[in-house]
């Protein structure tokens, strides 16, 4: 059983700023070892301080010490285990069902002005952080693009192009402004500190309590210094109970009929792909 504390596990000086942070709330999911893994395979990026926030474990936690075990000495991991669950959800006090409070926790232990975020089902292609530091430099955030894969195969299907595109841009364009999903985001910490405690905040009337990441979406649109990598770097798994899922499939088959299968990691611009 997992100790209720915060473990750091180093062979790095902690209290020197690290190049980026990955903010990873988790349910200690057996997925959680493949995301932590393509975290520590970034390439072009000297050191990162992975936090691995625990919510409920609905899995074993023994895949914390997997996750531990196959660290790089070069790569920083910070576990925080409270014990309890601060989403509503699960009896906690965040209204925020999805980590309660947990991206907001993490994103202020940060030791990096530059946070990015992952989920514990999916994960990042190996240039994924060096192309949003890239794409950062002096601006307060930036994104990246994401491939959608099938939840019961595995399979990348096809580049996201309408739904996590940037500000002013795909199907929510003109309801809301736009969307990034967390997967896809790097903030500077420091300048987009107005948008931090919304990870712990749903959109008002929403009685799922699954939009922080819409809030905060909404918080970063009014920092108008943002960088784009081009790129499609995350690999997002839809989930069963997406109430989108069907309308994804539709189109997705859609697209396949017009451009055939995506275009697996050819990193370039995707200014031919529409977007």
């Amino acid at each position: 059983m997992l100790p209720t504390m915060t473990t750091f596990h180093v062979s790095q000086p902690l209290q020197k700023p690290f190049d980026a942070a990955v903010v990873i709330p988790t349910l200690c999911r057996p997925s959680l070892l493949r995301a932590a893994a393509s975290v520590f395979q970034q390439v072009g990026v000297a050191r990162l301080q992975v936090l691995i926030g625990i919510d409920v474990v609905q899995g074993d936690t023994s895949i914390i010490d997997a996750v531990l075990a196959a660290r790089p000495p070069q790569h920083v991991v910070t576990v925080l285990n409270l014990g309890y669950s601060t989403s509503m959800r699960h009896g906690g006090v965040h209204l925020s069902a999805d980590s309660g409070a947990l991206r907001t926790i993490l994103t202020y232990c940060a030791n990096s002005r530059f946070v990015t975020y992952l989920d514990d089902d999916n994960w990042m292609h190996e240039t994924h952080i060096q192309r949003l530091l890239a794409a950062i430099k002096d601006r307060d955030w930036a994104y990246t693009l994401r491939y959608f894969v099938d939840p019961d195969t595995q399979e990348t299907i096809a580049v996201d192009r309408w739904e996590s595109v940037g500000p002013g841009k795909g199907i929510y364009r003109d309801q809301t402004g736009g969307f990034v999903d967390p997967n896809c985001l790097m903030i500077d910490k420091l300048r987009c500190d107005a948008a931090i405690r919304f990870w712990a905040i749903p959109l008002p009337g929403d009685r799922r309590y699954l939009s922080a990441d819409r809030a905060v979406f909404q918080m970063l649109r009014r920092f108008p210094s943002v960088g784009f990598t081009e790129a499609a770097t995350v690999y997002y798994l839809m989930s069963t109970s997406d109430p989108d899922r069907e309308m994804r499939v539709r189109v997705l088959r859609e697209l396949r009929r017009r451009h055939g299968a995506a275009p697996l990691m050819s990193l370039e611009p995707l200014s031919a792909w529409g977007v």
